[in-house]
């Protein structure tokens, strides 16, 4: 049975109901042939909604010096920059871009304590545009572990409106636990140490709570 996330429980409850409704209109109204193929729509607009919102069953990898994918995705960007959020000095980017197929939880990368958080409002480019990273809405959370800090950054994309966000100044982290979750096509960054090992290459597939993404020397 699918599990669906408490994000878009509402949002599923109204699709089913919304497209139920058009699918028995359809039925009532319509040539038979249009009947099979609202129905037929629907039930794909459906499955879509369901497969965005799910919760797969997984067991997160956990090792301190290990930092995994903070969502699932394909890897679009590995380079080094500047970063004054929280880091305040050079650092490693890497990107994961999430298309609508994926799941859309956002998982600790790392163990830790969470230092820093903030949300920034901002535009909505493409996730894959290179300056969504700082134009675009975004939620940024600092994470201190025995080895080193990090940076998370969650960003809305072009269709991705809402950024939800459970992390706490304060509060531990625990890596593969939720960190958070964003509505529709959006991305990920990770913001590293640049002694960091990169166990990544772009165009990689990756599994949030899974997928070794970097290790701490």
């Amino acid at each position: 049975m699918i599990k669906i996330h408490r994000e878009g429980r509402w949002i599923v409850l109204i699709s089913f109901l919304f497209l139920l409704a058009l699918v028995i209109l359809s039925f009532l109204f319509l040539p038979y042939q249009v009947n099979y193929m609202v129905t037929a729509v629907s039930l794909l607009v459906m499955i879509l909604v369901f497969r965005f919102f799910r919760v797969p069953s997984r067991r997160p990898f956990q090792e301190d010096r290990t930092i995994v994918a903070p969502a699932d995705g394909k890897v679009v960007v590995i380079e080094e920059m500047h970063q004054e959020e929280y880091l305040e000095g050079p650092c490693r980017q890497v990107s994961i871009f999430m298309s609508i197929h994926d799941v859309h939880i956002n998982y600790f990368p790392v163990s830790g304590k969470i230092a820093y958080q903030k949300y920034h409002p901002g535009r909505y480019l493409l996730a894959r545009h290179p300056k969504s990273s700082t134009l675009n809405e975004r939620n940024s959370v600092g994470l201190e572990t025995p080895y080193d800090r990090i940076l998370v950054r969650q960003i809305a994309g072009y269709v991705a409106r809402r950024i939800c966000c459970y992390a706490k100044t304060g509060e531990s982290a625990i890596q593969g636990k939720e960190m958070g979750f964003i509505k529709f096509g959006s991305r990920a960054d990770l913001f590293l140490p640049l002694n960091a090992r990169i166990l990544v290459v772009p165009g990689q597939k990756v599994m949030g709570g899974i997928t070794p993404i970097a290790r701490f020397q």
